[in-house]
């Protein structure tokens, strides 16, 4: 029988560098004090490194230098959305940073929550929560909230064939159908923007 150690780093490696994590994702896998011992065991080891108190990543590997690389901050959001139980949607101009349709640099990634307010320091950067009462629906997948929240950071009149082009290059046709189904509750010129989209994929 795998061991708890065992059984956590399988799901680590799984989830691939990048991921972030805290104990609430391994408790189907043994109880809370097994779950802290085997993450402190894999931080202590180097397969894992701590980000803040109780939350962790496998850090991405720059494949230019060889070295571990910043965390991933929208997989640091998403860990604590899950730990906190909060539902959270990246702001306006953070689905424009994570989608590169921006050029700024930003030194603070916002993500709304129907959670409490807070800001967390992750290296050089800061990740902030406002709360919100998140009127809009928060969509199923993660693909969908950047895309309605950068469409809209952009406006109806700024968008064209370009950048259109730019943002179906992102995902597979796949994935667009994905979105393009779970995105019907967003405004309509973003819905049909979206399927506009889809088609491009498809083409």
């Amino acid at each position: 029988m795998k061991s708890i150690e065992n059984k956590t780093s399988s799901r680590i490696y799984a989830n691939h560098r990048g991921w972030a994590f805290s104990k609430i994702d391994f408790l189907d896998i043994g109880n809370d004090v097994d779950i802290r011992k085997a993450l402190s065991e894999l931080a202590s080891k180097g397969t894992i490194r701590r980000v803040l108190r109780g939350l962790y990543d496998y850090p991405r590997i720059s494949k230019l230098l060889g070295t571990e690389m910043g965390p991933d901050i929208d997989q640091v959001a998403s860990a604590l959305a899950r730990k906190s139980g909060w539902r959270i949607q990246p702001s306006e101009n953070t689905a424009l940073n994570h989608l590169g349709l921006s050029t700024q640099v930003p030194a603070q990634s916002i993500y709304l929550s129907d959670g409490p307010s807070k800001t967390y320091e992750i290296g050089k950067q800061q990740l902030t929560f406002k709360k919100r009462s998140l009127k809009e629906s928060v969509f199923k997948h993660k693909e969908s909230e950047l895309v309605v929240q950068a469409l809209k950071a952009l406006g109806q009149e700024r968008i064209d064939d370009a950048l259109l082009s730019q943002l179906a290059d992102k995902w597979s046709p796949g994935t667009w159908k994905k979105i393009l189904r779970d995105t019907k509750t967003a405004p309509a010129w973003v819905s049909d923007l979206i399927l506009q989209i889809t088609k491009r994929t498809e083409a």
